[in-house]
């Protein structure tokens, strides 16, 4: 600050002054001094004491030469005003040894208080500054505090709080501190905190992530027990309303229908998962304007997570607690997902979810390579239905999933199917063809629930008296036991499934057909080759036709089970192959009579050149047809069946005697031999036509019409082409031909002329029909 500048004193104020100045008052007899005391205040502050004497010796003088003028006018005045100067004087004198002497004493005290102002000011610039510095201080002990505080929120987790005191030192008004190095430096030093508090939630949130990987099996157990219970709920139902059997659970029906009693597996009575560190990371990193840089870093590390939890190999034993532990990790993902805004894209979810359910699919491929037990599929199905069930419920692609679960499907059926086609096999290897007897009522209503029947037979069985013989083996009632629990386990796999129905039904009825032809028409017939008795094979026939039976009627339950009710009814096709098993057994049954009619057409004694002919039948022919009817009339067989029995035995007698006429055994035969043969055949159409069975009778046509020929000697007429197609047309000609040469070999043989004429003219008659009809039905 510029020094004051002193105040200069002209001539005439001086004068001014000292004619103000009256040092004696007429009217008072006592000095007047009170008007010095300014002036000489006012002289000596201005440091012009020099100069008010000199003004002063010259106003003196100047009154001097006034008196002395004066005196001169008037002396005695003169004489009165020398004495008053005198006096003047001597106070002029006094009052300036005062002044001089006031004058050093007031410039002594002015140098002190001087001195004294000059240090008080001093202090008081001194005092100013540290008032400052106080203030100073304490706002800096106030921002450190602060920043002392942010260092113990970000301790206790109260990082928002942290983030708004440091928004609260940024937005500080500007004071005598803004413009300090302190306060430059804490503002440069504001990054840094935030930084620390950035990294601060971000362990924090680290922490957290790794705590509900810690309870994500939880979460995903609780899940799937709600969803557990819920499905028994829903059975419970559908079991109670056929209306509701094709709605699965999650389904539109089963969702308006059945009371929904949401339990949030996020936070119950055993579990409380709090996302608060999730939330608080989201908006610290929303405010520091890093959110995609978080949103990066989650989705790292949650894929990372999601690699951990599926190990390779994958033991199947752990496949419950994996699916568990997935199950839970997705739902938190679900929640984020619906709580956090954008943080969270579906996009990123759907990455995480499609990748691990291909590692999955691939691992439970990879684990069941090997695998040759059907149940532990089933197992790794319940384990799967339940794991999609719970997260279709959270709105998550399942398909792939489906699609594992039908793969699987089809390679458990087809060990399913291997598995039951070795019990098959080995229930007809241990068969013993016989009957299968009942003697309780208990065990009666146990097998006819199992095996399954026309109606009208089972409430015949029913109703019958015990004990019981039933027209089946126990190899039919094992095999239908077996085929109730192939279709049972067949269709625990699928059940919950809602996709490919169709395909599913295929797959099953080709398995069933193949299981029925295969492994169980086919093993019978295998059977039916080594079985040489007739009561076996006459119950292998009686199974059979239940077998028939039990298609058309497993065909209307399956209909009935059929998961689904698209397309048309179920259609069997091995139903052929039990109706040609059951021709096979047929002929079995023929060809084991057959051999038995061979015993007795070993013990026919033929004269085939005798010299008159029989009127009665062959002894052998009539124990033939009553072993024939006493045996296949007590089959225990359909009647369509015995007649087909009797046809074939019939039709072997036909044949046997037709060869012993034109076969090669007999060289030569005359017409009583034809003769004898033509009784026997009519001894046969008697009885056929006594036992009711006339109808087979036409067997013989043949062997008739040919005895009738040459019997009748109607050869000429045969070979006229109106008679043959008429009368002979059951006659083949190499047949007729064969029997004429035979004839002629007899009358060749014989040495009387008849005889041998006879033979000359049936050998003419073969050569005719060889001629006339070269290789016709020959």
């Amino acid at each position: 600050m510029a020094p004051q500048r002193r105040p200069q004193y002209t001539q005439e104020n001086i004068d001014q002054q000292l004619q103000q100045i009256h040092l004696l008052d007429p009217s008072s007899s006592s000095e007047n001094l009170e008007q010095l005391g300014p002036i000489i205040k006012q002289i000596h502050t201005n440091r012009q004491q020099e100069a008010y004497l000199r003004n002063l010796q010259a106003l003196i003088a100047t009154k001097d030469s006034e008196i002395e003028q004066i005196c001169t006018d008037n002396y005695q005045e003169f004489i009165t005003s020398a004495s008053t100067l005198f006096t003047v004087k001597s106070y002029t004198d006094n009052l300036r040894d005062k002044i001089t002497t006031l004058d050093a004493s007031v410039s002594q005290v002015g140098r002190g208080l001087v001195e004294k102002k000059r240090t008080l000011l001093q202090s008081k610039k001194t005092a100013a500054k540290l008032d400052e510095a106080i203030d100073t201080l304490q706002a800096c002990l106030k921002i450190l505090d602060v920043v002392n505080r942010i260092g113990e929120l970000i301790k206790e987790g109260k990082y928002w709080s942290a983030l708004r005191s440091l928004e609260d030192i940024q937005s500080l008004p500007s004071n005598s501190l803004s413009q300090t190095p302190f306060y430059q430096y804490l503002l440069s030093s504001l990054p840094s905190l935030r930084i620390q508090i950035q990294n601060a939630v971000t362990a924090s949130m680290k922490q957290w992530l790794l705590e509900i990987r810690n309870v994500s099996v939880l979460v995903g157990k609780l899940a799937l027990e709600a969803m557990d219970y819920r499905t028994r709920k829903w059975r419970s139902r559908r079991e109670k309303d056929p209306m509701l059997r094709l709605s699965r659970v999650g389904s539109a029906v089963e969702m308006v229908i059945q009371e929904r009693s949401d339990t949030n597996v996020l936070d119950n009575e055993k579990l409380k998962v709090d996302f608060t560190p999730l939330y608080q990371c989201i908006h610290i990193y929303t405010t520091l304007d890093s959110i995609d840089d978080l949103r990066r870093s989650y989705q790292a590390d949650r894929k990372a997570q999601s690699d951990l939890i599926l190990p390779n190999p994958l033991p199947l034993a752990s496949l419950v607690s994996l699916t568990q532990e997935i199950c839970g990790f997705f739902i938190i993902e679900s929640h984020v997902l619906e709580t956090t805004g954008n943080f969270r894209s579906q996009r990123e979810v759907e990455e995480l979810w499609e990748a691990l359910v291909a590692r999955l699919s691939s691992a439970i491929e990879a684990s069941l390579a090997n695998e040759t037990d059907p149940d532990s599929f089933l197992r790794v199905k319940e384990c799967l239905i339940g794991f999609v069930t719970t997260l279709e419920s959270y709105s998550y692609a399942t398909q792939s999933l489906h699609s594992l679960i039908l793969t699987l499907f089809e390679q458990y059926a087809g060990l399913l199917e291997g598995q039951f086609s070795r019990r098959f096999d080995g229930i007809f290897l241990q068969d013993d063809h016989l009957p299968m007897q009942v003697t309780t009522p208990s065990e009666r209503d146990s097998v006819l629930s199992v095996v399954w029947l026309d109606p009208s037979e089972q409430d015949t069985l029913s109703k019958s008296g015990l004990p019981l013989s039933l027209p089946w083996s126990r190899g039919f009632f094992l095999c239908c036991h077996d085929i109730r629990n192939f279709i049972q386990k067949f269709y625990h796999f699928v059940d919950g499934v809602s996709q490919h129905h169709g395909n599913i039904d295929e797959l099953l009825n080709k398995s069933l057909d193949k299981l029925l032809a295969n492994h169980i028409s086919d093993s019978i017939s295998k059977c039916l080759s080594s079985t040489s008795t007739l009561s076996q094979v006459v119950q292998i026939v009686s199974n059979l036709e239940h077998f028939e039976i039990a298609c058309s009627e497993l065909e209307r339950s399956l209909t009935s089970l059929r998961s689904t009710q698209r397309g048309g009814a179920i259609r069997l096709s091995s139903s052929s192959s039990f109706a040609n098993t059951i021709t096979r057994a047929l002929n079995r049954v023929t060809g084991l009579i057959t051999s038995k009619l061979d015993d007795f057409f070993d013990l026919a004694e033929y004269d085939w050149t005798p010299q008159s002919r029989e009127d009665t039948p062959s002894t052998y022919l009539c124990e033939l047809i009553n072993w024939l009817t006493t045996v296949v009339d007590s089959l225990v067989i359909k009647e369509i069946y015995k007649d087909e029995a009797y046809r074939g035995a019939v039709g072997y007698i036909a044949e046997c005697l037709m060869n012993f006429m034109i076969g090669p055994d007999v060289q030569a035969m005359n017409e009583n031999a034809i003769s004898n043969v033509l009784v026997d055949t009519e001894f046969l159409e008697q009885e056929l036509t006594r036992i009711g069975r006339g109808h087979l009778s036409s067997v013989f046509a043949e062997l008739h019409s040919m005895a009738s020929v040459i019997l009748n000697d109607a050869v000429q007429d045969y070979l006229v082409p109106q008679v043959r197609q008429t009368t002979y047309s059951v006659v083949r000609p190499k047949r007729l031909q064969t029997l004429l040469e035979k004839l002629t070999r007899y009358g060749s043989s014989r040495r009387d002329t008849q005889s041998r004429e006879r033979g000359e003219r049936r050998r003419k008659e073969a050569d005719a029909v060889g001629r006339v009809f070269p290789g016709e039905n020959r």
